[in-house]
């Protein structure tokens, strides 16, 4: 892992799609957590606008006897879809989509 000075990086496998298998040194928030989700833009090759893969930060999964999480790991999530905003429980649904809750 290279050198990030002052600033903490921890390597994240992930899942799924075209990285799939791949481990990379993702920066942790000032939590210690990497943000819920990851953006990879991939250039088109034909000069178009990029395409963009996005994976969603799931649990690593429960270790030892304590059932502890082991860490964070990437999903992909081939729909894409934009949860980079809050949404309330009490909050109204989009018309013709169905009400989402984000869970940490």
């Amino acid at each position: 892992m290279a050198d990030t000075g002052g600033v903490k990086s921890e390597d994240t496998p992930f899942e799924g799609g075209p990285m799939d298998g791949r481990v990379l040194p993702v920066l942790l928030g000032p939590t210690g957590h990497p943000p819920r989700t990851y953006r990879i833009p991939v250039p088109d090759a034909a000069g178009g606008p990029p395409t963009v893969l996005v994976y969603r930060r799931v649990p690593r999964g429960q270790g030892g006897k304590l059932g502890l999480h082991r860490g964070w790991k990437y999903a992909y999530d081939p729909d894409g879809r934009a949860g980079g905003r809050l949404r309330w429980p009490w909050s109204k649904p989009k018309p013709g989509q169905e009400q989402e809750y984000e869970q940490e």
